[in-house]
């Protein structure tokens, strides 16, 4: 880069990119230019906003997992909506809470380690730790255990006589493997699972799941609180409350 250049770049760049530097050039405009950053690092800065580095977020990702600060912080979310659910309960007839299952009642992490951070819907799943591990088949193993915080939310709901709904994304042919999931992960007497049927596509989740909480709603219950680990899940309205779990790892629209 010539040394004009690279100083109106610099003039209009982010302030990263015009850390203490020397430009150093020939007499001659056409000699090449030599930038030297007191500042240290042994590579060319760019000045290209780009976006995080997959990499990175993937190092990142692990590393929330495997601290215990994924969590931490999914039990801070589940105890703000625990008060929640136990001063509103009495206050309301027929008080419910929604729940997804995926990332919010049911822990996928032996899928999504082994793939990766990948998607891979078809394919067995047969070989964990090591992947790749397909979506279908680990579900329809039932497998996935508990996130602790969210049991604990929800064993205090049933014990103050708040009826509990899942709904969930997954599809309606993975009822039986889905129920006997939640059933051997300690999420006994809940009052409905409701799946997507098996030929529905929606732009986005919350195009199937709001207009299934408004039908909660239709038979009297007061939905106080509806918990998700994605936006879709909440969006859309038909709930007092919504509380956002944190899921770095994968996003549904």
């Amino acid at each position: 880069m010539r040394a004009a250049a690279f100083l109106a770049a610099c003039a209009v760049g982010p302030l990263s990119a015009c850390a203490p530097s020397s430009v150093t050039a020939n007499a001659s405009s056409n000699a090449p230019v030599t930038v030297t950053s007191s500042s240290a690092p042994t590579y060319a800065q760019t000045l290209i906003d780009q976006p995080a580095n997959v990499g990175d977020a993937k190092i990142a990702a692990v590393d929330y997992y495997n601290s215990g600060r994924y969590l931490k912080d999914v039990g801070v979310v589940a105890d703000a909506a625990r008060t929640w659910v136990q001063e509103e309960a009495p206050r309301v007839s027929k008080p419910a809470i929604v729940l997804d299952i995926d990332e919010t009642s049911l822990s996928n992490w032996p899928m999504t380690k082994a793939d990766d951070f990948g998607y891979f819907p078809k394919g067995p799943c047969d070989a964990l730790p090591a992947g790749p591990c397909g979506a279908e088949a680990w579900e329809l193993s039932g497998k996935a255990k508990a996130l602790p915080p969210m049991l604990a939310l929800y064993q205090a709901a049933r014990a103050d006589n708040v009826a509990v709904f899942f709904v969930t994304g997954r599809r309606e042919v993975e009822r039986k493997s889905t129920t006997t999931n939640l059933l051997n992960a300690g999420y006994r007497d809940f009052a409905a699972l409701y799946l997507k049927p098996n030929a529905m596509k929606v732009a986005s989740a919350a195009d199937y799941k709001a207009p299934v909480r408004q039908s909660i709603e239709a038979r009297g219950y007061t939905i106080i609180a509806n918990i998700g680990d994605q936006p879709s899940d909440l969006a859309g309205g038909h709930a007092e409350k919504t509380f956002l779990l944190p899921n770095p790892f994968y996003r549904v629209r």
